[in-house]
């Protein structure tokens, strides 16, 4: 596993908390970040890369 993608995915794993069930979530907002150098806000609409989102969202889920 990359270790952009293990890190990436260790943080959203801490945002979405313990029930992880906003973990979808967690993941885009980690990726925004990234991305962006900042959460994004309520009404943030700027793009992602959709690629990094997936592959995070896919080793969060092998963490579980």
């Amino acid at each position: 596993m990359d270790i952009l993608i293990q890190k990436l995915s260790e943080k959203a794993l801490e945002i979405s908390g313990e029930s992880n069930k906003e973990l979808d979530r967690a993941c885009w907002m980690i990726v925004h970040q990234h991305k962006h150098g900042a959460l994004p806000t309520e009404y943030d609409i700027r793009e992602i890369d959709e690629e990094l989102y997936l592959e995070v969202l896919n080793a969060a889920r092998e963490m579980l």
